[in-house]
Formats: C-alpha cells, sequence, structure tokens
C-alpha cells in the first residue's frame, strides 16, 4: 500500500490545485529510475529517496508548464506523460545502467532500501544486547523475547491471531513505510493549517477569489503540481528501492492510476487516501504470497 498511499498524495496535492494528475503513473517510472540511480550511484539509499523525489519533482515541473502556463488539457498532459516516460527512462538505462555492472538496458544493478527497525520489547524481535529483555515479560531473559510474541505463543483464541497481526506491523519496518505513513498528518496540516494550503486549495476551488485578494494562482499551481511529482517520484523510489531491490522496466504495475483511485475513494482527503491505500493495496500482498493457499484464505478477509 506504500506505493499507493505516496501516489495518492501527490495526486491530493494537484487535486486540490484543480489539476488532477492522470500523469502519477509516469510520474512513479521516473522515480523508480532516478531512486535507483541515486541508490547505486552515491552507495546510499538516503540519497536514492532524494533522487527520487527530485525526478518526480522534475517530472511534475513538466506537467506543470503544460497545464498552468500553456493551458494544455491536464487530462492530455498526463497521458503524454505516461507515454514518454518509460521510453524516457529506457533510454537513459541504455545510456546509464548498461555501462555499469550488474546493468542492462532494463535494469539496474542492485540497490539496498532503507534499515529496517523493530519496536522493542513489542515485536519480538532479537533485541541488540543495550536492550537486555526484562525477566517479567514473555520469554524472561530470551533476546527475541516481547509481549506480543508471548501473546502470540500461549495460543488464545483470536486473541493470540491479533498479536501475531499487530506484531507484524511492529517487527522489521522499513523506515520508508515509516516516512510515508507519516506524510498523511503533516499533509493533512499542511493543506488545512497553514496559509500555503489555504492558497492551494482556493487555486482550485475558487481562482478568480484569490485573485482578487491578491494570490498568485499560477505559482501556487507550480508548487502543487510540482510537490505532486515529488511524491509520485517517491513512490516509484519504493517499488525500485524496497520492493524490487533496483529498477526493473514495467515495474510500476498501473500503480499510478489505483493511487489516484485510492484519492477518489477517499474523498480526496489525507486520511481517505491513506484507507484507500490499504483496501487497494490488499491485493497487491496476496501476489507476494507463496501460492500455497495462505492467500486465498485471506481473500477471504476481502469478502
Amino acid at each position: 500500500p506504500v506505493p499507493l498511499l505516496l501516489a495518492g498524495l501527490g495526486g491530493l496535492f494537484s487535486a486540490r490545485a484543480g489539476l488532477v494528475n492522470i500523469g502519477l503513473g509516469g510520474l512513479m517510472i521516473i522515480g523508480t529510475w532516478f531512486g535507483a540511480w541515486g541508490a547505486v550511484n552515491f552507495d546510499s539509499a538516503w540519497a536514492g529517496l532524494l533522487f527520487a523525489a527530485v525526478g518526480g519533482a522534475i517530472g511534475g515541473l513538466l506537467h506543470a508548464i503544460a497545464t498552468v502556463s500553456f493551458g494544455v488539457d491536464h487530462i492530455i498532459s498526463g497521458v503524454a506523460i505516461n507515454i514518454l516516460a518509460p521510453g524516457m527512462t529506457r533510454f537513459l538505462s541504455d545510456q546509464v545502467f548498461s555501462n555499469w555492472e550488474g546493468g542492462s538496458i532494463t535494469q539496474s544493478p542492485r540497490a539496498t532500501g532503507l534499515p529496517k527497525v523493530n519496536v522493542p520489547y513489542l515485536s519480538g524481535a532479537k533485541l541488540p544486547e543495550s536492550l537486555p529483555c526484562p525477566s517479567f515479560l514473555p520469554g524472561g531473559d530470551n533476546p527475541t523475547c516481547g509481549v506480543l510474541g508471548g501473546i502470540a505463543d500461549d495460543g488464545w483464541f483470536f486473541v493470540s491471531d491479533l498479536a501475531s497481526f499487530v506484531e507484524g506491523f511492529l517487527t522489521q519496518i522499513s523506515l520508508y513505510t515509516i516516512l510515508a505513513f507519516a506524510f498523511v498528518p503533516l499533509c493533512a496540516w499542511s493543506l488545512w493549517k497553514t496559509r500555503l494550503g489555504l492558497r492551494i486549495r482556493i487555486s482550485g476551488e475558487r481562482p478568480e477569489a484569490g485573485e482578487s485578494l491578491g494570490v498568485n494562482i499560477y505559482y501556487h499551481k507550480y508548487v502543487a503540481v510540482i510537490t505532486s511529482g515529488a511524491f509520485a517520484g517517491l513512490a516509484g523510489g519504493f517499488i525500485a528501492m524496497e520492493l524490487a531491490g533496483g529498477y526493473r522496466e514495467g515495474q510500476t504495475l498501473g500503480r499510478g492510476f489505483i493511487g489516484l483511485a485510492a484519492l477518489i475513494f477517499g474523498n480526496w482527503r489525507p486520511g481517505g487516501v491513506m484507507v484507500g491505500s490499504l483496501v487497494f493495496g490488499y491485493p497487491f500482498v496476496l501476489a507476494l504470497r507463496d501460492g500455497t493457499g495462505e492467500s486465498t484464505h485471506a481473500l477471504l478477509l476481502v469478502i
């Protein structure tokens, strides 16, 4: 759900400024390439995250120039980005990745993701020596002790299953995932509690009223669309660095349109986008199962 969440938040900024960003998928593709390039070239996942955002922002800038300055229909401009992005990244891969060891015209060398963390004393994951396990917790002096893990091992009806489910959210959490979900309240605050957010929203809802009050409508539309591109780029960076371990051609799998669907499902609000991304991201999680029938059982939860 993380790529859908980031793409949906990106679409939120653009939509609030009066432009539906159909080009989220293309901007995500750009983010996958730049994220992998930054991570491999600088041997740093943080550099990959930064360049993924920058690459998406550059794509958003082109979208803003076409729609805001030249008045191109935002649907046409977005579709054009979706068409051009795969060809552009393939050309860049031919020029760059093909010359690197382990790379080719369709993929980059191996790129590592951000570090993963555990919640001490809750997740049940192995603790560092600096955090010894207190004797009153399940497991005693066992370095893999944890409250939720102990409850899960007790075999209580429903409660143990629930504890095991929650433990999964607290074990080996990528910092990229934490950052993505932290953007939800941050976006809500910036759009509804700041002067910039108010001006972005008035640029989309009542631009003539904003102009009468001296608001630079073009400037704020640019800010919104570029921000939208940066979020879409971050979504692509997550796919490249966290899910695939590098850039792979065609790896976004149409997530841009699904992120837009999560935005509509969420009624154009950050909290709703988060819920929509969890709902629409569930089938993608099923695709990662090992095919032993567990995914079929999990699908019953959706029903």
